[in-house]
């Protein structure tokens, strides 16, 4: 249980760049009647928390607050109104909707957003995962409406998000086709992809995909949107969505904003345990690195493939 009242937290007082991050000590936040408190052993780092240490992010983000929103770790109290979650047990998932919270030794996480972690990975590889997995999955899934032998076009297929719809497609029978840079496409035939293709040979695949999925945006998009059956969909992680150019092509278009929920992390936990995906983890740092892990979000910095994850006490976060 909780030692003292006292906890490490990253913080921003004013938005700006990396070094707008500054450590704290501040009290252990008190679970309301939905959360759950948990003690972070890991925290993912992903671009969104760029997003609101600058100032860019969609929602209101009053100051000063606590970056981070993926985490993996051990519940330590339940809000009167938690059911499905008890002390002690070991869960990954969402802090809260506003994505903050995360990079502390201890968060206070909706219920709703958190789930039991998958027994064969580690807090590490668990809190790489959940945004951009659960990313992965609606895009595939609940936008573009994908199934077993309909043809999936990923455009940024080696990145977090696009490692995990490769997977993710492949193990629900969808053809996938994956896009990227040089240097990538081994990577993503190692995944098990069945075609891999560079961005700018786009035109060999027209009309060949029953959807597309767009984690790139910028001047590649009309390519990729002729690469689209008539009936099909192009969803995209990347606003806005080209609505009017898609409307032409008989293509529905559709920007994702993602929700994290429990019934998705179910769903990723089974296909962990079941091998059928796996954990796509880049740089490891302490938790009081916060902003060397920005400067690779920001490419201040190099940082190999791979989410960059936080631990507060390196050596219990990888055993």
């Amino acid at each position: 249980m909780v030692a003292n009242d006292m906890m490490m937290a990253m913080r921003v007082h004013a938005f700006g760049p990396p070094d707008a991050i500054v450590q704290e000590s501040i009290a252990i936040p008190a679970p309301e009647p939905d959360e759950v408190l948990v003690r972070v052993h890991a925290a993912g780092v992903g671009p969104w928390d760029g997003w609101i240490r600058s100032g860019k992010s969609v929602l209101p983000q009053p100051l000063p607050l606590t970056l981070g929103s993926d985490i993996a770790g051990v519940a330590e109290r339940i809000g009167r109104d938690v059911t499905g979650v008890s002390p002690g047990d070991e869960v990954y998932g969402v802090t809260n909707a506003r994505f903050t919270g995360g990079y502390a030794e201890y968060a206070a996480c909706k219920a709703v957003m958190i789930a039991r972690k998958p027994r064969n990975l580690s807090f590490v590889e668990a809190a790489s995962a959940p945004v951009v997995a659960v990313t992965a999955w609606q895009m595939l899934f609940d936008e573009a409406k994908l199934s077993a032998g309909q043809t999936a076009l990923i455009q940024g297929a080696a990145g977090s998000v696009g490692s995990y719809a490769v997977m993710l497609a492949l193990a629900a029978g969808v053809q996938v086709i994956a896009s990227g840079r040089e240097g990538q496409l081994e990577y993503l035939r190692g995944l098990g992809s069945h075609e891999v293709t560079l961005s700018s040979e786009l035109a060999r695949y027209e009309g060949k995909a029953d959807a597309a999925i767009d984690l790139v945006g910028g001047p590649s998009r009309s390519q990729l949107l002729s690469c689209v059956k008539p009936g099909g969909s192009l969803v995209t992680a990347v606003p806005p969505p080209p609505t009017e150019a898609a409307k032409r092509r008989n293509v529905r278009a559709s920007f994702l904003l993602v929700h994290v929920e429990t019934r998705y992390l179910d769903k990723l936990t089974t296909r962990f345990e079941a091998g059928q995906i796996q954990p796509y983890v880049g740089a490891v740092l302490p938790l009081a690195e916060a902003r060397s892990a920005h400067e690779m979000l920001d490419r201040i910095r190099p940082a190999k493939p791979g989410k960059i994850v936080l631990v507060p006490e390196l050596p219990q976060a990888n055993r």
